[in-house]
């Protein structure tokens, strides 16, 4: 009987430990996703330049 048990702790903790993998990937992958997305985001900002307008000698976003 001992040795049963031993073979079913042992598939049993193989089990736990693949799951365990499994959801660390999944959440690690999400995370990656999203990081990527706010790099994406803040790294192109709107190129905004102020030119000058030539009649009143102002400097207007353009």
């Amino acid at each position: 009987m001992p040795p049963l048990v031993a073979i079913a702790g042992a598939l049993g903790s193989a089990a736990v430990v693949r799951w365990a993998y499994r959801t660390v990937k999944r959440v690690n992958q999400e995370l990656d996703a999203a990081r990527q997305a706010r790099m994406a985001e803040t790294s192109a900002p709107e190129a905004k330049t102020l030119r000058r307008d030539p009649v009143t000698g102002a400097y207007r976003p353009g």
